[in-house]
């Protein structure tokens, strides 16, 4: 992979909700499911945020893995209240930065957003950085994996927006250990947000001590099982709501999923694994376990495993 461009070749798509969404060749998929990645950042990331939580006398820090466009934060901004809003404290993660000049240089994704937020994304695309009244916010270009360590260690944060390429694409940032060390920079009560529903994923998170919640689908979606995952850092005083606006508990065949070979995880004990490597050791893993094969629970189930586009579906 040439490293000045690591996602290879990026191809523009025009998604269902008429937004700007691009294709890595390097991966081969798409940043956003056909349905719209407008449609996808305010369904999966904005809504089940909630957050009008946050008050002006508070603050909201957030950490985006994998800011691609840009479409999930800035989304999150837009919907921060203009005249209460809490004082945004904002690290990204992203790996190549041809994405983000992309969509600046693209007139219908700038005219979706207020001024202050197109000012913000091109702070970060000039500098790396932003810093107004409202907050600030650090772009960290690299590997996520060993850029997480450079927050600060006392940051606690209160949303993490997860929207990696595909477990079976790019299992180095949904592997134990990166969802673990995730997990530990959440809160009390913070959440991780993401569209994967894969049962790597999601034991992984609860092995982490999260709490799991499936995010529902929407009108402009197919019709499927899951939109994806809301995790949450137990409060041990107040139980979280099994189900709010955009989520709900998992389904009996969500919680049997994970007990399926495909809930064994993607391990990267050191950080520095390619894809290839990591996913070689969990087919070892899978091979030598004693779980119910994931066929046979799909059977079960009545699953329908015919491929759809923008899906994260990881069967095995």
């Amino acid at each position: 992979m040439n490293l000045n461009h690591p996602l290879g070749q990026l191809r523009a798509l025009e998604t269902a909700d008429g937004s700007l969404s691009l294709h890595s060749d390097h991966f081969d998929e798409a940043f956003h499911s056909s349905a719209g990645a407008l449609e996808e950042a305010e369904a999966k990331f904005v809504r089940p945020a909630e957050l009008g939580r946050f008050s002006q006398a508070s603050e909201l820090k957030l950490l985006d893995v994998c800011f691609g466009l840009g479409y999930n934060s800035a989304a999150v901004m837009r919907s921060l209240p203009q005249t209460s809003a809490p004082r945004l404290q904002w690290w990204g993660l992203e790996l190549d930065q041809r994405p983000l000049e992309w969509a600046l240089n693209h007139p219908p994704f700038c005219d979706l957003w207020p001024g202050a937020v197109l000012q913000r994304l091109a702070g970060l695309q000039q500098s790396g950085r932003w810093h107004d009244c409202g907050g600030q916010g650090t772009m960290l270009w690299g590997d996520a994996r060993q850029n997480l360590k450079a927050l600060p260690s006392n940051s606690q944060l209160d949303l993490i927006l997860l929207d990696a390429f595909s477990p079976g694409c790019c299992p180095q940032l949904w592997s134990e250990e990166f969802l673990g060390a995730l997990a530990s920079r959440l809160a009390p009560g913070g959440r991780l947000l993401t569209y994967c529903r894969a049962a790597a994923v999601r034991s992984s998170l609860r092995r982490a001590g999260l709490t799991l919640r499936s995010l529902l689908t929407t009108g402009g979606q197919r019709r499927e099982w899951s939109s994806g995952t809301l995790a949450v850092k137990p409060v041990i005083t107040t139980p979280f709501a099994a189900e709010g606006p955009g989520w709900t508990s998992l389904s009996a065949m969500e919680e049997e999923h994970l007990n399926t070979r495909a809930s064994v995880p993607y391990r990267d004990p050191k950080g520095i694994d390619e894809a290839r490597i990591i996913q070689q050791r969990r087919e070892r893993e899978q091979q030598s376990c004693d779980l119910e094969s994931t066929s046979s629970w799909q059977r079960r189930w009545l699953i329908d495993q015919s491929p759809r586009h923008g899906s994260d579906i990881t069967w095995a």
